[in-house]
Formats: structure tokens, C-alpha cells, sequence
């Protein structure tokens, strides 16, 4: 229920996104996209500390060899937080300079996906990526008008994708062998109601925590696509999720305050902050970028 959550933290992002559990540190992770810089709360001592980026960020995975690799607008980069080091992979798009980077993570086998979209969210001019260890870029999925959450089943056997704006959660047949897709089909549809699906997770039993952007919920998925427990959210604008803490017991979301009016604001005061609950399933680690 909503008031399962707490608040963690006093940030309040205008696009919170991105969450990603670092067990090395025992440390939250994530980006605000509009506002961009790059968060991180320690969880023992509940310290949070930010780096400002020089452009907006979709998302980021962190580096077997150190640091993180990041899609801001201008394409994938690698970062270094402590030296501030910021240097360019590959631009796919210097073409289009009204898409950007949006949601990411890596697969299985240490390969980044992520994808564009159209900055103004009219056009389908987004293309879904695989960024490669080695520093090729692949386009996998084209004409997409948000792209969004992405994951796979705890077998690698299965990777699930969101287009928000067709409220569509889609699942591929996914080889982990050479990051190959097929099968493209509908996992969930999301009822108007509900918001646009947002961020995914899924957890160690194989189930996908979906956020509801506009729709004040998460909702957990059974791997055959049907609804398993809708949970609400006391932010209107739930953007990702992410499991994490010491026994990889703790749902985190974050969350947007973009575009919210005063009342809206009063009404939900935790809104563009990051929450926790603990909902009874843990998670996995998330793979680091094998590059």
C-alpha cells in the first residue's frame, strides 16, 4: 500500500530515472534526466551526494574496469565521477538533434541497450541500441515514440521493452550468445487509467515490476503477462525501480516532479524524491558493462 513507502533522501528531481543498486558500495544510484546530474545515497549512513552532468542523461550501467558508461543526448560516453572525466564512445543520432537518450541497462552478458526517443514526444523517431563491450553500436528497433524500461528473465532467455506512449510492454525471444532478439510480442497493455508504463524490474522469481508514469502505481507481472498485484504509489509520476540493499530485499522507485502544479505538488509532497518499500521478493544485481 502507499504507506508502506518511506522517503529516502531529500532530493526532489524533475525527472528522477535510472536506478541502479551498487553492491560494492552498498549504494543507490540514479540519474534526473532534465535537471542532469548523477545521484547516489549510501545506505548505511543514508549520505547522499551528486555529480552535475553537462547534458541531459538517460541512464548509465557501471564498468567492470571502473567508472560508468552513460547515453546523455549527445550518445554513449564513459564517466568518471571522482576526476569528473567525461569522454565520448559513440554518437549513433548527431543527425537528429531533437531525439535523446532515455532508459537503459545491461544485458546478461555485459552489452548496454538503450534508446532514443523525440525530446517533444510527438515523433517516432526513437531507435532502441545495443552498445557492444567492445564500443560498436547496433540498432536494434526502430520508428519508436518513447523508448523506455527494459529487462530480461533470470535465464537471459527473455527481455522485456517498454514504448510508453503505446502503453505496450513487449517481450523478445533474447540469446544471450550474440545479443540477438525475435519473436517480438505483447507482454502487458496498459489501461489509460493506469498512466503510460514507465521503468521495469524484474525480480528473482521472474516477475516484472512495471512504474506507471501518471498513474500512481507499480504493477508486478507473472512472466506469462498477467497481473499480479497492482501497488500504489504516493507520487503520481512513479518513473523506475530497482531492487537493492543488503539482502537485495528493498524495492526503490524514483520519481518526477516535471510539470506538476502547486496543488499537485501539496497534494503529493514527495513527488520527484526516491522511495523504498519492502515488498516481500528480492531482486538481482544488475550486471555491470563488460566495455
Amino acid at each position: 500500500m502507499a504507506e508502506d513507502w518511506e522517503r529516502v533522501g531529500q532530493t526532489r528531481a524533475l525527472v528522477g530515472e535510472g536506478p541502479v543498486w551498487n553492491v560494492d558500495e552498498q549504494a543507490l544510484y540514479w540519474v534526473d534526466i532534465k535537471d542532469p546530474a548523477i545521484h547516489r545515497l549510501t545506505w548505511a549512513d543514508r549520505q547522499h551526494r551528486h555529480w552535475t552532468m553537462p547534458e541531459r542523461i538517460g541512464c548509465f550501467a557501471f564498468r567492470e574496469r571502473g567508472g560508468l558508461v552513460a547515453a546523455f543526448k549527445s550518445g554513449f560516453k564513459t564517466v568518471d565521477l571522482e576526476t569528473g572525466r567525461i569522454d565520448p564512445l559513440v554518437d549513433p543520432e548527431p543527425h537528429m538533434p531533437g531525439n535523446r537518450f532515455n532508459d537503459g541497462k545491461v544485458d546478461p552478458a555485459g552489452r548496454l541497450w538503450a534508446g532514443t526517443m523525440d525530446d517533444a514526444e510527438i515523433e517516432t523517431t526513437g531507435t532502441l541500441y545495443r552498445l557492444n563491450p567492445d564500443g560498436s553500436c547496433v540498432a536494434m528497433k526502430s520508428e519508436i515514440a518513447l523508448s523506455n524500461g527494459l529487462g530480461w528473465s533470470p535465464d537471459g532467455t527473455t527481455m522485456y521493452y517498454t514504448c510508453s506512449l503505446s502503453r505496450k510492454i513487449m517481450a523478445f525471444d533474447y540469446r544471450v550468445e550474440d545479443g540477438t532478439i525475435a519473436n517480438e510480442r505483447i507482454f502487458a497493455r496498459i489501461d489509460a487509467e493506469a498512466g503510460f508504463s514507465d521503468g521495469l524490474a524484474v525480480d528473482a522469481d521472474g516477475y516484472i515490476w512495471a512504474a506507471h508514469w501518471g498513474g500512481w502505481r507499480l504493477t508486478r507481472y507473472a512472466p506469462d503477462g498477467t497481473i499480479d498485484k497492482v501497488v500504489p504509489t504516493p507520487v503520481p509520476q512513479p518513473s523506475s525501480c530497482c531492487f537493492g540493499g543488503p539482502d537485495m530485499d528493498i524495492l526503490f522507485i524514483t520519481s518526477a516532479s516535471i510539470d506538476l502544479t502547486a496543488a499537485e505538488l501539496a497534494k503529493a509532497p514527495w513527488s520527484g524524491g526516491v522511495l523504498a518499500m519492502q515488498p516481500g521478493v528480492r531482486g538481482l544485481p544488475d550486471t555491470k558493462f563488460a566495455g
